[in-house]
């Protein structure tokens, strides 16, 4: 339940960092990644999903460097870190989905 609650947060954060000026845009996209990586990081010890392996560090990494184009006051990727957010989960799909045709099973570990 407290995924759900997660993903409804982050959705949040996401849809309400259209609404703003560019630097504060980016501050809440930061949140963003840094709730939603932190979240799967810890998550991942518990439930050893793969794609997990990949949204931890990539939304964290993504977090840290939204935080950084914060205190520039710019976005150094013409304003598409929502799309980098969501390429992150496609790539952890696809990853996820490729572990578990070799492995039979979602789980790493």
């Amino acid at each position: 339940m407290a995924s759900v609650g997660i993903i409804a947060i982050v959705v949040a954060l996401l849809s309400l960092a259209a609404y703003l000026p560019i630097r504060p845009a980016l501050g809440v996209d930061a949140l963003a990644g840094l709730a939603a990586g932190g979240w799967c990081a810890v998550n991942f010890w518990r439930c050893r999903h793969a794609h997990c392996l990949i949204t931890g560090p990539g939304w964290l990494t993504f977090g840290v460097f939204a935080l950084v184009e914060t205190i520039l006051g710019r976005s150094l990727i013409g304003g598409d870190e929502q799309l980098v957010f969501l390429g992150i989960l496609g790539l952890a799909l696809i990853f996820e989905g490729a572990w578990y045709v070799g492995h039979r099973t979602n789980a790493i570990g």
